[in-house]
């Protein structure tokens, strides 16, 4: 391996344990280690890579990352950034699960839970406001919002997230873009691979069929049906690690009940007191629902592999297969407008997550308090989610 591709796979290493805060914080340090110390790219490059990852579903951290190695040492050197990226956080986050399977009746780890959750909620809420801002200009992104929440909330179906966000998009698709187009998509979809097009779709095929059909009885039937879960809701994510907590709320917990409310929301804090991406929440999710249906050790740690693979799968071949004709993509203007529905629709899912979530938490003075403590430290100051999480912990610890 070339001495420049070691440095590299030094700076990935130094970025995974400093990256705290999500894709927003995540930008300023890419361009830190990858751009300014080294100059493995141009800072043009980095934020056209941060744009494709806007466009797509998917970790936008992580695909902005593995774009930086492909353009650095290729197809290998793209996978080996992934697992370095991703490994440290979803073994934590796997160990956590395992570990609260043998905490969670103990009376003081409860304690401790009670502090932690009304602080998950209170950076839901602040991801929500801050995302809003962003996106709410207008009157049709307001009213998809809306339609979104209010759609979240009568239907609780998984199956709402991917319409809304198919419906959302071609609704400012339809109503922002301009009459005229060019034929850029002629030269777009000639560049489209179809034979990659029907593996990537048929892979999520398979697994659906699979976990359709299995015997339920199986040792083998909820890690296929986990996997199909995760890779599904990796292809419908736009907006990042803000909306993965709607999506798997409502999946995991209200319509399968892998997992309890209090279970998610204390996995949730956790991780964001990790550096690190936020999907790796997902291995928390996988190793516990695996637990919570009575399988041992190994079978836990398979479900965490399968959480954090099967959610950063369909991003990171989205990434790989599209960055050789973004150029063209990134032209195209009717894409560009259904992203303002799109994340019109994100930000109404999340504001749903934050009403299905306060439900297990209690409108009581005490949790209320620490959710409004939460969003206002969070929004007036530059203190990171990490340290109000520690402290919380430390306050049920001690009080």
């Amino acid at each position: 391996m070339a001495k420049r591709q070691l440095l590299f796979i030094k700076d990935v290493f130094l970025f995974t344990l400093t990256a705290f805060g999500g894709a927003q914080a995540h930008i300023s340090l890419l361009l830190k280690f990858f751009v300014k110390n080294n100059h493995y790219i141009s800072e043009e490059e980095l934020l056209e890579l941060n744009a494709l990852a806007q466009v797509l579903p998917g970790p936008a951290s992580t695909q902005t990352l593995v774009g930086i190695a492909y353009k650095v040492g290729g197809i290998r050197l793209s996978i080996l950034t992934f697992l370095i990226w991703i490994i440290p956080s979803a073994a934590v986050m796997t160990f956590a699960a395992i570990s609260f399977a043998a905490l969670d009746q103990k009376e003081k780890f409860i304690v401790i839970l009670k502090y932690i959750q009304p602080i998950a909620l209170g950076i839901v809420a602040f991801g929500a406001y801050n995302l809003s801002r962003k996106v709410l200009v207008s009157q049709v992104a307001v009213f998809l919002a809306v339609a979104a929440v209010i759609a979240t909330l009568v239907l609780r179906n998984a199956y709402v997230f991917p319409l809304a966000i198919l419906i959302g998009g071609m609704i400012s698709s339809a109503l922002e873009t301009p009459r005229e187009e060019s034929d850029i998509r002629v030269r777009l979809f000639s560049n489209v691979n179809p034979r990659k097009l029907i593996y990537f779709i048929g892979l999520l095929l398979l697994l659906a069929l699979l976990g359709a059909i299995i015997n339920r009885t199986s040792p083998f039937s909820l890690p296929i049906r986990l996997f199909e879960n995760f890779y599904r809701n990796g292809i419908l994510i736009f907006g990042g690690g803000q909306v993965l907590v709607p999506l798997m709320f409502t999946e995991f917990v209200q319509m399968k009940h892998y997992l309890t409310a209090p279970e998610f929301l204390s996995g949730f804090a956790l991780q964001q007191a990790l550096p690190g991406p936020t999907f790796s929440f997902t291995s928390y999710l996988g190793t516990l629902s695996m637990k919570n249906f009575g399988y041992g050790i190994y079978g836990q740690l398979v479900g965490g592999i399968v959480g954090v693979i099967g959610i950063n799968l369909p991003g990171l071949i989205l990434v790989l297969f599209i960055v050789p004709f973004w150029e063209d993509l990134k032209k195209i203007t009717r894409i560009k407008h259904s992203l303002s529905g799109i994340n019109a629709v994100s930000v109404g899912f999340i504001i749903a997550a934050f009403i299905l979530l306060m439900k297990p938490v209690g409108l009581d003075i005490l949790s209320v308090t620490i959710i409004a403590v939460t969003f206002l430290v969070l929004n007036f100051t530059k203190i990171s989610p990490p340290f109000i999480v520690l402290a919380g912990i430390l306050l049920g610890y001690f009080i």
